[in-house]
């Protein structure tokens, strides 16, 4: 009786050592993936599904235990990259723009003082679409007296000279080219104005006052303009 007393002790202590030793055995998984617009699983992934989004499932308790997405490319990659900067840039942005409120409320006790801040640049971009203005007009001009003496010339049988010709073709090129410098000084006058009638909202709304009622925002700026 002692013996098999011993002996049942002897199991009982030995019983916990055993099922842990169980438990630390690794759990089987299941991988499933799709394949050629099929699901596929094995209790194996093979090399050529590593990279392919996969699903794990416990053996023992059939639920799913995590989910794997798929290697991306060098495209996606360079794609994820090129997002996280742009957010980041987007952040900083933001980041600045809060500075410049609370440096713009600190610095501009009046509208005033903060409409004259826009004064040099509005004078700079009025400026150069005057002189583009001009420079169309002038070339435009010069254009049409050379292509009318050269018509003159072909009408009376005599032959436009080389030089003629290079000069409406210099002539030509050039007159292109300020009437594109005259539509981006356009473009960036009005850009202006949308940024200085935001600014100014802004200043407004920080310092607590009321939208003004006879005069919208645009006709301030444009107001602002025509004083330069």
């Amino acid at each position: 009786m002692p013996n098999k007393t011993l002996l049942l002790l002897a199991l009982c202590a030995l019983a916990p050592a055993a099922l842990a030793q169980q438990d630390n055995t690794p759990a089987r998984k299941l991988y499933c993936w799709n394949e050629g617009g099929q699901r596929v699983c094995s209790d194996a992934l093979p090399p050529e599904a590593v990279n392919r989004a996969r699903d794990e499932i416990s053996a023992r308790s059939g639920m799913r235990t995590s989910s794997v997405g798929a290697a991306m490319t060098e495209e996606e990659r360079a794609r994820a990259t090129s997002e996280e900067f742009q957010r980041q840039v987007d952040q900083a942005a933001v980041d600045t723009r809060r500075r410049t409120d609370q440096a713009m409320l600190l610095s501009y006790p009046s509208q005033d003082e903060l409409s004259r801040v826009f004064t040099e640049r509005t004078g700079i971009v009025d400026n150069s679409i005057r002189m583009s203005v001009y420079n169309v007009t002038s070339l435009r001009e010069g254009l049409v007296t050379l292509l009318q003496t050269a018509g003159d010339r072909e009408l009376s049988g005599a032959a436009v000279g080389p030089d003629m010709s290079n000069s409406i073709r210099r002539r030509h090129a050039e007159l292109l080219r300020q009437r594109k410098l005259q539509a981006s000084f356009e473009r960036q006058r009005r850009e202006l104005d949308v940024e200085i009638a935001d600014i100014m909202q802004r200043w407004r709304k920080m310092k607590g006052l009321d939208e003004p009622q006879a005069t919208s925002d645009s006709e301030a700026a444009g107001a602002m303009a025509s004083t330069n």
